[in-house]
Formats: C-alpha cells, structure tokens, sequence
C-alpha cells in the first residue's frame, strides 16, 4: 500500500501542475463548489487552476486522491477517498491520500462540520470517479480500435477480455485527459458496491498507532519557538496595561507582546510571551503584571444570569413556526399540562489542545495547526482570516495536520488570528500553546438554554396541542457582528418544529437574551440541548395519556416517515415489549434535524443506595447510505459518551464574571468505567443520504431522563444531573 500522506503542500501542487500534458487531473469545477451545479470537469495538467483536481493519475501508474474533509477522528481521510475510489475502480491500497490545505484550486468547501462531509458529496465525488473511469476506459477502446462497450476498468486498469490485453490507467492517462468529460457519468448500482457500505481499514490508523501521524501540536521546525497567551480571567474583559520587567528576566524569554483574539463579534486582547520553550513561557507567564479593563463584567453571576432566563419565560417571544391554532383550543384543564426544562454551558474539550503555529516573513504568512476549516483559514470571504490579519489571501499558506477532536471548537479562526498577530511581532515561527486550563476558562462555549413547554391531549389521550419556547442567548449574534436580532436566531430553535410527529395544532418560539460570553457551536449544536426538554416533554404527554412512551409516538406517526421506520427498528432491536426487572427503567427518545436521524433506547438500574446505573443503550442511526459501517458504530457511540458527559458532568458557570471550572478534575469527561454497553444499529436503505457524526448525541440525555423516570417515578428536568443522587 502506497503510504497515505497527511498533507500537500502548495509548493508541491504547483510541481504537479508543471507536469504539462504528462497526467491527468479530475474533479469538480469551482463554480460548481460555489453554485452547487452539478458541473464535471477535467483537464491535463496544462490548466490546474481552473477546476478542483480530487485526482491525480502520474504515467507509472501512481494514483493520487485528496482529501478535503479534515480528518479529526471521524474517518473522513479513508471515506472521502472511498467514494471516488469505488467508482474509479480502484482500492484504497492502490491509491496514496493526500489532505488538501486550503488551496483555491480546491474549491471553499475544505472543512468538516455539520456532519456534511457524506451526506453533502455522496454523489458528486462518485461522479468525479465514475467520469475518470469512463474517459480512462474510452482513451483504451480507441487504442485498440474496439468498441467502449467491450472493455472494461477494474483494479487500476483497463480490460479487453476478448483479446487478454489490458493497459494500466497510468498507460492511458495522457490520452484520457484530452477526452471530452462526459457530463453524466454512469454510476454504479449501490447492489454492486465493493468499498461502499462494506468495512474497511483506515489507513490513518496505522500512523496513529505507531505515532508517525502527524497532529497540529506535534508540528516542530527549526529554529521554532513558543508562546502562550495570558488573557482577561473576567469573561468580556480586555488589556488595559502590563509589565514585563520580571518575565523577561527569566532565562530563554525573547520578548513579551499584545495578542489580538476576535471570537466572532467579541475583541479582547492578552499579552503573550514567547520563548525558546513552552515551560519557559508558561513559567514566564506567572510573572506578568496585568492590569485588565473587565468593563463591568466583573459583577456578572451565572446563577442570576439564569434567574433572568426564567423571568424572560413570561415574555411572548418571537413565533418560529404555527401549525393550527393553540389559542383557540377548548381543551379541558385536566388534559393539559406544562413544563420548564434548563441545559446548562458547556466546555469543548478535544483532547488535543488547541495550537497554531505562524511563521511570517514579509507580506506573507504560513500557518501549522489543526483546524475544521481551510478553506476559511486561506480563502477571500469577508469572514475569511485575510479579513483579520492584513495578509492578501493569496499570501496565506495553510498546512494542515490530523485534528486531535475538533467537535466544533476548530470551526473557530480566533486562535489562529491570535497567533499570527503574536508572529506579526516575531521573526521565528512561532507555535502559540492554549493549556487546557485556558481552554476551559476561556471558550468559546455551548449556550445555556431554558424550554418552556405546553401540551395538550384530547380526551382519548391524542396529542392536540404542542408548544415550545426556547429562552436563550443567541449563537448567530454572538459569531456574527451584522445579525438581526429582531429576528428569530434558527439556531437556536433547532428542530423542535421540525420533527415527524403529525401534531395538528402547534407552536414555537423564541426569547432572546443579552450575553457577552463567547459562544460556539459544540457537537450537534443547539439539538443538544432542546432535544432533551422536547422529547422529555413528549414523555410527559404519553404518561398522562397513560400510554407507552414508544406507542404514543407511533400514534403520531400515521404516514410512511424515515422516523417511523427508526422507532419500528428500535422497537425490535431493544426487545422494548419485553418488561424489565423491577428497579429497571428503560427510556426512549429521537431527534432529527439537519445533520440526520438517530433513536435510543436506554436501560438504567436503581440502585439500593439511590444511584442510577445505565446499564445499556441501544440506536438505530438512519444514514441513507453507509460508506464505513466501523465508522458509523463508532461515531454513533463517541457520541453518546459525549451525551452522557453533557447530562451528567458539571457545565460551566461564572462567578464574579471568572469561569470557575478549570481543568478535567472539575469539569470532567465521561471514564471509560462508566460507559455503558452501546449497540449501533444502522439503517442504510438508500434515499436522502444524512450524516453521522452529529445525530447520535442529542437523544441520549432525553432517553436517559425518561429510563429514569421509568425505574423511579422521578422527573429530570434540568441538565446536569448527578448519577449517584438521583
């Protein structure tokens, strides 16, 4: 196997490109990645720069295929290539990946996020291999002078099995190149897929078992130096003055210096110290004298900050979506009922800390790290990195590592504006190191959300009325300066007036709140925290209907729905007809929204001393189609840990306007002795293609609350909550 590389550097893309008529290029046009045409194109080397080249085919037979989808541990470096891959008909062991950094040649939509890496090129990047394949097996009928339809391509080469010749695509890619494209390539039957949908070795895990994978934080170069970054403790606040007469003193200090950070609509500015080392800066950094400018944050308290969430629950808000007419219900008083749920703020925390290396020289600046996306890091949008740092896009280099978890945080440019301001003030690249302290201290964070619910049932315990009312700061404004706050935030009131359930009267909406606390998206976005007060409040309504939790959903679920066959799955798989044990309990919730479908199942025991074990989870994960089902069980389990954390591990909260948490010892993940058996079940029986890496996690807290519930007569209703005192 040709040994799969993490990056390409635009020094050697452009040596690529001087091959002039000796290989053969394929992908997708760039307009195409900006209008989302469905537009081929391919071309000799002779003009790279007009199309997105995912294809690199070199005379000796070489055959090369980047990767635009980051990999942090989603699997994206072997299923990207995969798609291309089964069409082209070729294996992943013939072929050498590369990760794109960023290039324009490769389009804007070099980044991973919204679980869109799949679900948003299923058919794009096939069609990209299928058309290779077809000119690569048209350039060999016309050099043996036989009909197209008597050849054919498998394993890297073409076949004619009348005559046993064959020619190896590296043969044929000259020729191949100067072909018209065939704008609607055929693509293969998904019945005679042979990497789709089967398992598969990735072939990053290799590097990452033995080490030899490269990360954002193992960067080094010669002659590199280090920085960290001391920033206001006080959330909002700012540099107002310092001294650095006793951290310069310290030995291998080189200079002390202002570093800009902007978190979307947020400005603050540290002083950073470099050094030839991080221990040196992180023990110089102690001795900085800091005066801040908190700008009166320094008296903010998260525990009012949430008592202002709940008042704001009697105000109107703004109307999201309205089925039907909840006001003019007659509904008796004894068939309704209400509820008030609360999610707290949470941490990112990828295990790899966050890091950026920047080197500038001139008008030019080189950029190291692990990011979820390039494209911004290198691209001309007015919300691209050139905006920030006064560098001309087309002098910003990107080079991009493996990501140690990015989970939203890496979406985020403001630590790599922050390092190249710092490298700005430096003649050395210059890796600039965020302690996982700083990380916690300093965000950005999942938003705190309040629900406020309404429901009510007929007198045959059918579901008539729903409303739901999120009470929250706003993400939209928070990362973007220009947001219409008259508006309602779409974020923020994610899914819950999208779902299957067939409620004839129905309404939704929102109340913003002012905040000055940075925020982003984490892994599934605000479905993490408005599943859990919809689907326990669908709960609520099958308990005083005093229907099955899993029947009373059905019951709203008279049409053929992708939700129907989910919760039909589960019903089998979880055995959910089949009575538990008394101190059982088993729970069940769904979610779907943009980034796909996943139901659970989960089974707790009340234990003698009041604790609550979970003792199993059980999904069913509705993807459409299914590259690497390895990838999807362990995507659909990452998440549900990471559901587990968010219900049963402290959040953040802010006293005096400082974060209080800092470190895994107060604000702790999940162990690996407190996760609980998981079963991934996948459903993948073609239509709409939808993602992974988002959908497992926003039922889990809902599923558990209701299993809760079900083994103690207890409801939750607020996030996080205590395993061991329930």
């Amino acid at each position: 196997m040709n040994k799969p590389s993490n990056s390409l550097s635009r020094r050697s893309f452009l040596q690529y490109a001087g091959l002039t008529g000796t290989a053969f290029w394929l992908g997708l046009s760039s307009t195409r990645a900006r209008s989302g045409t469905s537009q081929l194109a391919a071309t000799a080397l002779a003009e790279p720069l007009s199309f997105t080249p995912y294809i690199h085919i070199d005379p000796a037979g070489g055959i090369t295929i980047f990767n635009t989808k980051p990999e942090m541990g989603q699997g994206t470096f072997q299923s990207i290539p995969a798609l291309i891959c089964e069409e082209l008909e070729v294996t992943l062991d013939q072929v050498t990946i590369k990760q794109s950094n960023g290039e324009k040649e490769l389009g804007t939509m070099q980044r991973a996020g919204g679980s869109a890496s799949i679900r948003t090129s299923f058919t794009e990047l096939r069609k990209v291999g299928a058309a290779a394949k077809e000119m690569l097996v048209k350039a060999a009928s016309m050099r043996w002078g036989v009909e197209v339809a008597s050849c054919r391509a498998s394993t890297g080469k073409v076949f004619h099995d009348l005559t046993k010749r064959s020619l190896t695509y590296g043969d044929l890619a000259q020729e191949a190149a100067k072909l018209e494209i065939p704008k609607e390539p055929k693509l293969k039957d998904r019945n005679d897929f042979t990497i789709i949908g089967k398992s598969g070795k990735r072939p990053d895990v290799p590097l990452k078992t033995c080490g030899e994978a490269v990360f954002g934080i193992d960067v080094d170069m010669p002659t590199m130096l280090y920085a960290t970054v001391e920033r206001c403790p006080v959330i909002g606040g700012t540099l107002k003055r310092y001294d650095a007469t006793e951290a310069l003193k310290v030995p291998g200090v080189l200079k002390v210096v202002e570093a800009e950070r902007v978190m979307g609509r947020y400005r603050t500015k540290g002083v950073a110290v470099i050094a030839n080392s991080y221990w040196t800066a992180m023990q110089a950094r102690q001795k900085l004298l800091i005066e801040w400018d908190t700008k009166g944050f320094e008296t903010f308290q998260s525990t009012e900050y949430e008592a202002k969430l709940r008042s704001l629950a009697n105000t109107e808000g703004l109307s999201d979506k309205t089925i039907g007419s909840v006001e003019t219900l007659n509904l008796s008083p004894k068939n309704t009922i209400e509820a008030f749920y609360e999610t707290p703020m949470i941490a990112h925390h990828a295990l790899e800390p966050i890091n950026c290396v920047a080197h500038v020289q001139g008008d030019t600046v080189a950029i190291w790290t692990s990011t979820q996306v390039p494209s911004t890091v290198t691209g001309s949008g007015p919300n691209d990195l050139h905006k920030y740092v006064g560098f001309a896009p087309e002098n910003i280099r990107m080079h991009t590592p493996f990501l140690g978890g990015g989970f939203g945080r890496r979406l985020y440019i403001d630590f790599i504006i922050e390092a190249v301001n710092v490298a700005k003030q430096i003649d050395q690249p210059v890796k600039v190191m965020w302690s996982r302290e700083d990380t916690t201290l300093q965000g950005p964070f999942r938003p705190m959300t309040f629900s406020q619910l309404k429901g009510g049932l007929s007198d045959e315990g059918k579901l008539m009325a729903l409303q739901h009312k999120v009470i929250s700061p706003s993400y939209l404004e928070a990362v973007n300066p220009t947001f219409d706050t008259s508006k309602v935030d779409p974020i923020m009131v994610e899914g819950i007036g999208e779902q299957a359930y067939e409620i004839p009267n129905l309404k939704t909406a929102y109340v913003r709140a002012d905040y000055h606390v940075p925020l982003g998206a984490w892994r599934s976005v605000t479905s993490s925290t408005v599943a859990f007060p919809h689907e326990c409040f669908v709960d609520e309504l099958a308990h005083k209907a005093g229907k099955d939790s899993l029947e009373f959903r059905l019951a709203m679920l008279t049409k053929l729905s992708d939700l129907k066959r989910v919760l039909l799955k589960l019903r089998d798989v979880s055995n959910w007809d089949k009575p538990l044990p008394t101190g059982k309990g088993r729970g069940i919730a769904q979610w779907e929204f943009f980034a796909g479908l996943c139901a659970q199942v989960v089974e707790v025991s009340y234990c003698p001393d009041k604790s609550i074990k979970i003792d199993r989870v059980i999904a069913v994960i509705d993807v459409g189609e299914v590259v690497n089902p390895d990838n999807v069980r362990a995507q659909v389990e990452g998440a549900i840990i990471m559901g587990i954390g968010a219900a049963t591990k402290p959040g953040i909260t802010l006293e005096n306007g400082k974060v209080m948490q800092r470190n895994f010892y107060d604000n702790p993940l999940v162990r690996i002795n407190e996760v609980p058996q998981i079963e991934v079940h996948i459903l993948a029986e073609g239509g709409t293609v939808k993602g992974v890496g988002e959908p497992g996690l926003p039922a889990l807290a809902p599923a558990l609350a209701n299993a809760i519930f079900a083994a103690t007569g207890k409801r939750i209703r607020k996030l996080p909550f205590s395993l061991e005192a329930v």
